[in-house]
This record gives C-alpha cells, structure tokens and sequence, in this order.
C-alpha cells in the first residue's frame, strides 16, 4: 500500500502532463490514504489535495486516487485479475469558480 501511496502522490504532482488541457497547479498539501477492509474484500483509496491558487485541485485528487488504484492493481493482478477499479469520484471541493460541492450519499 505504500508504494500505491507514493504513486498516488507521484501522478497528482503530474496532473497536468496526463491530463490533456489540464493547467499545472501549485500542490500546498496532498494526502492519499489507503485503508483495507476485509469485509468487502476492498482498498478504499482517498486522496486530499489543497492549493492557495484561484483553481480547484479535483484533478489532481481524482489522478492521485486512480493511479494508486492502478498500482495496486499491477501489483496484485497475479493473485486475482478479475480485481475491479470502480467508483472513482468527487466527495468533496471548497472554493474555485463553481464555489462549494460536498456529493450526495449514495
């Protein structure tokens, strides 16, 4: 999961070179956590990024997620290839043009 972690953070700094159109922004903070839950037979990934500039920074969030899933899934595709990547999505985002988004409960 580390590795995961690292690359989640690696790919969120790179945003705007994987993403087409997509602006570089400067990264105050970016967390990505991991967390494993047995019951589901699941890695729940999350990732919190954070700029003082005028722009949002859900790109690089979403990015860092989905390549931390990727990573997990290169690493374990020998156990188990039928894993699935799935529900990648906004929860949350404070500021910007479109201002305030909190997603509903699903």
């Amino acid at each position: 999961l580390t590795v995961a972690r690292i690359a989640g953070i690696m790919a969120a700094k790179r945003t705007s070179e994987i993403i087409p159109l997509c602006h570089p922004i400067p990264l105050t903070h970016l967390d990505v956590e991991l967390t494993l839950d047995s019951e589901r037979s699941a890695i729940d990934i999350r990732a919190t990024a954070r700029t003082v500039g005028k722009t949002g920074v859900e790109m690089e969030a979403l990015t860092a997620v989905s390549s931390a899933a990727l990573t997990i899934y290169d690493m374990a595709k020998a156990v188990d290839r039928a894993m699935r990547i799935g529900d990648i999505r906004l929860l949350e985002k404070r500021g910007g043009v479109h201002g305030d988004y909190v997603a509903q409960e699903s």
